[in-house]
C-alpha cells in the first residue's frame, strides 16, 4: 500500500479485469493508499508460485488482492483482512463470486488465525513496518514467502530513517527466521521479500 498509489495507475496501459475493477473503487471512494503496478506486478509473480493458502493485511480496496487473485493457481485459498468496515464490504462486494477468497473484517492480528500461509503479503504501513505485524514462524509455512511493502530504495547500510537506525526495517531484514533481501521496484519503491528458514 502506497501513499499516493491509486494515482499511479492514471494513464497506464490495459491492466487485469480486477486489477481495473479494483482501481476504480479506489478512485469513487477516494482511497489514495493503494499498492503501486510496481508491486502488484510482483504480487501476481509471486502469487503464481503459492500452492495452497495466500494472506494479505491491509485490503484497502482490493487493489494489491486483485494482483493476488490474477496471479494465483486455481484453488489456491486467499484470504485478506481489512480494518475499515466500509472497504471491507464494498471490497468484498467487488470480490463477490470468486472462488477460494475470503475477506475479514477487523484488526490484522485476525491473520493469524487463518495460516499458516505459503505467500503473506504484509501492508508496509503502520504495524507492518514496526515489524509487528506478523510473527513467521506463526503464520508461515517453511519455505513460505513473506512480502512486506513500501519502503524506500537502501541508500546505505546500516539503512537510516530520519537520521535514525532504520529499526523497521532492520527488524525483517535480520529476523533470524527469515532469508530477507530488499528489492528495488522503482527509483522511490522497494519491498522486502523474504523466505521462512526451515524449522
Amino acid at each position: 500500500m502506497s501513499i499516493s498509489g491509486t494515482q499511479s495507475y492514471a494513464g497506464t496501459g490495459p491492466l487485469p479485469p480486477l486489477v481495473a475493477a479494483a482501481v476504480a473503487l479506489a478512485d469513487e471512494l477516494a482511497f489514495p493508499s493503494s499498492c503501486r503496478i510496481e508491486q502488484g506486478r510482483l504480487l501476481m509473480a509471486l502469487a503464481a508460485g503459492a500452492t495452497s493458502d495466500i494472506g494479505e493485511t491491509g485490503t484497502g480496496c482490493g487493489v494489491g488482492l486483485a494482483w493476488l487473485v490474477t496471479g494465483r493457481r486455481p484453488g489456491v485459498r486467499v484470504v485478506s483482512v481489512e480494518r475499515d468496515a466500509e472497504r471491507a464490504e464494498r471490497a468484498a462486494e467487488l470480490f463477490a463470486g470468486v472462488p477460494d477468497l475470503e475477506i475479514v473484517t477487523g484488526d490484522w492480528t485476525l491473520i493469524n488465525e487463518r495460516g499458516p500461509f505459503d505467500l503473506l503479503v504484509v501492508d508496509g504501513g503502520g504495524n507492518g513496518k514496526k515489524g509487528g505485524a506478523a510473527e513467521p514462524e506463526l503464520v508461515l509455512r517453511p519455505g513460505g514467502t513473506l512480502v512486506i511493502d513500501d519502503f524506500t530504495p537502501l541508500a546505505q547500510w546500516p539503512p537510516l530513517h530520519d537520521g535514525r537506525p532504520d529499526t523497521s526495517r532492520l527488524h525483517w531484514l535480520e529476523h533470524p527466521a527469515l532469508l530477507a533481501a530488499e528489492v528495488r521496484l522503482a527509483a522511490d519503491l522497494s519491498t522486502i521479500v523474504a523466505t521462512r528458514r526451515p524449522a
